[in-house]
């Protein structure tokens, strides 16, 4: 049996915890930031759970988690 390959691209930008929550970070944060509100851009740095139909394309990109 061959090993299965981890997407490098996913295992980068989702964390998964213990309890099989996938998480990500939210987009908008990398630029054009000054005409963005601090409220707004303080929301931006929290990490959020992904939806939960999306966890069986995940199990597939990562075999090993």
């Amino acid at each position: 049996m061959y090993k299965l390959k981890t997407s490098s691209s996913i295992f980068k930008r989702f964390k998964i915890t213990s309890g099989n929550k996938i998480f990500r970070h939210k987009s908008s944060k990398s630029h054009l930031l000054q005409k963005k509100s601090s409220k707004r851009k303080r929301k931006l740095r929290r990490s959020v759970c992904t939806i939960f139909s999306d966890i069986k394309n995940f199990k597939n990109a990562l075999p090993y988690i």
